[in-house]
């Protein structure tokens, strides 16, 4: 027999339960129930935990995570299998949210419209990236809310369609925060970095692993401080804030990432905007 409760995708809802939900002693989970939104869960040890029937990747300590995608509507299934109790499963429904619309101008039309000659090259610069956001690893730094990577201002949100020199663009699956050049970049969590590159639209890059699929990454550095394999704690610098690639300004474009999905980094942070400067 399996226990099953449902979270109301209402704004009341999350009023009363704001980024957190405990379902018994035994199973809990937190964090954003919105689309974009980046859930961590908590079980006892040992117990297997399915999300909508994929066995997810659980801590000795009984820690998971899963996404909740962008733009996804259907409810999302968790499944404990506990060998003294019966299975206990829970449906998450995604709270829908309105996304803006962002126009940007004055970007190099090289960065709008690449040329041909470097198309390769962007080529090779996703694969590498989607093949470190396809580790597993046994790292627990995404178990706490995320730290802001620096102080500054809120200058793109998640979610907005994107505008480039007046042509529409992809969805913006990030955050950008503002602030002057050579600002030091903090890193939010625990982690490893996997990748420390310099990229044609993102510039100086860094992705960091947090372990269980879960990284963040950050673009647009004047200067990276790490290297591919180096542990980094909370708090590290691990670069500093440039305009480096496709940017009009001194800014960092702040990633979360499930895997290949993108989440919204704003929904994993105990607030939702950067300190001010």
């Amino acid at each position: 027999m399996i226990g099953r409760r449902a979270l109301l995708a209402t704004g009341a809802a999350l009023v009363l339960l704001p980024r957190a939900r405990a379902f018994a002693s035994r199973l809990s989970l937190r964090g954003s129930f919105e689309q974009g939104g980046l859930v961590v869960g908590k079980v006892e040890p040992g117990v297997p935990v399915l999300v909508d029937d994929k066995s997810v990747h659980v801590s000795p300590e009984g820690l998971f995570a899963f996404g909740l995608s962008y733009d996804g509507e259907t409810p999302v299934r968790v499944h404990a299998a506990f060998k003294d109790a019966p299975d206990y499963e829970d449906v998450i429904q995604p709270v829908k949210r309105q996304y803006d619309i962002q126009s940007i101008t004055g970007l190099p039309q090289e960065y709008v419209e690449p040329p041909p000659e470097t198309l390769e090259r962007m080529k090779q610069e996703r694969e590498a990236i989607f093949a470190a956001r396809q580790a597993d690893t046994d790292g627990i730094g995404f178990a706490e809310p995320l730290d802001w990577p620096f102080a500054g201002r809120l200058s793109g949100i998640y979610g907005s369609q994107r505008i480039l020199n007046g042509n529409p663009k992809a969805p913006h699956l990030g955050v950008d925060i503002a602030a002057p050049e050579g600002t030091p970049i903090r890193a939010p969590a625990d982690g490893i970095v996997s990748i420390a590159d310099d990229y044609y639209l993102e510039g100086g890059f860094t992705l960091l692993d947090h372990g269980h699929g879960v990284s963040t990454c950050y673009l647009h550095q004047s200067v990276r401080l790490v290297t591919v394999g180096q542990p980094v704690k909370r708090g590290d610098v691990i670069g500093h804030v440039g305009k480096t690639g496709r940017a009009t300004g001194p800014h960092c474009h702040w990633g979360l990432c499930w895997f290949q999905m993108k989440l919204d980094p704003s929904r994993a942070t105990s607030t939702p905007e950067p300190p001010k400067a």
